[in-house]
């Protein structure tokens, strides 16, 4: 049986002269699960993926994650951000090859990784093409795809769709679907998506406000990964989970 991928046993996050941010978090991820976390804004979603990530320090609690204590910069681990932080002086392929180049992988080898990795998020006629000459779902989808070249067992995501427009928005929901059946790792991903929550993860995690803890989680059975982002909202037990969990945030905003 593999270890957790992530085990957070009440960590908490305390600042001094102010209110607490993270009241004590409990949280186990298993070992190539999908989690949503979601919660009221400002409640400190971020800031734990921060700590899972090792970018983000706790001041009491125990976070291991991979069987270790957090560590930035881990091979294991890719981190994408709400904006795609694309540098515009390189085209698409060298924004994707530029996530193996840091890790040593020779030319020739990450340029046909890059190459194959945009292949698989649609854009393999888009090689050349600077981020001004890209829309702004096509940056996201050269995001998505530096994200998962470097075959990381561990990807967070961060609001990874928040910029685009609802239609895109739902396209993007369905790449990330299907680059999922080929993913083995493990996932966590914050949004303020409920149904974006739902239509992703394996699990959804409420965190209620601050300072924060983990006040609801619910197991996602709608299926395996080969579902459909778009018809899911027809279903009665996605209608079922997306009114639980505006209730737990309604009450989270109360409190």
């Amino acid at each position: 049986m593999s270890l957790p991928a992530v085990v957070a046993e009440g960590v908490r996050l305390t600042v001094p002269n102010a209110p607490d941010i993270l009241a004590g978090i409990d949280l186990t991820i298993a070992d190539g699960e999908f989690v949503a976390i979601v919660g009221p804004s400002g409640c400190g979603k971020t800031t734990f993926l921060n700590m899972v990530a090792g970018l983000q320090h706790f001041t009491a609690g125990r976070l291991i994650v991979a069987g270790a204590p957090p560590q930035a910069g881990r091979r294991e681990t890719a981190y994408a951000l709400a904006r795609d932080a694309l540098l515009p002086w390189r085209d698409a392929l060298g924004n994707v090859e530029l996530a193996l180049q840091v890790r040593g992988v020779a030319r020739e080898e990450r340029r046909q990784r890059a190459a194959e990795a945009l292949g698989k998020v649609g854009l393999a006629d888009a090689l050349d093409r600077h981020p001004a000459q890209l829309s702004q779902g096509m940056r996201q989808r050269v995001a998505l795809a530096r994200t998962f070249v470097t075959e990381p067992r561990l990807l967070i995501l961060d609001e990874p769709f928040a910029a685009l427009d609802a239609q895109t928005r739902i396209r993007m929901q369905e790449l990330l679907l299907a680059l999922l059946r080929q993913f083995s790792g493990t996932m966590i991903m914050v949004t303020h998506d409920i149904a974006e929550a739902i239509m992703l993860a394996d699990r959804v995690v409420v965190f209620s406000n601050r300072p924060a803890v983990v006040s609801a989680a619910y197991e996602v059975k709608l299926g395996s990964r080969k579902r459909k982002a778009s018809e899911m909202r027809g279903d009665p037990e996605f209608s079922r989970l997306f009114e639980q969990i505006w209730q737990d945030i309604e009450r989270g905003f109360a409190t």
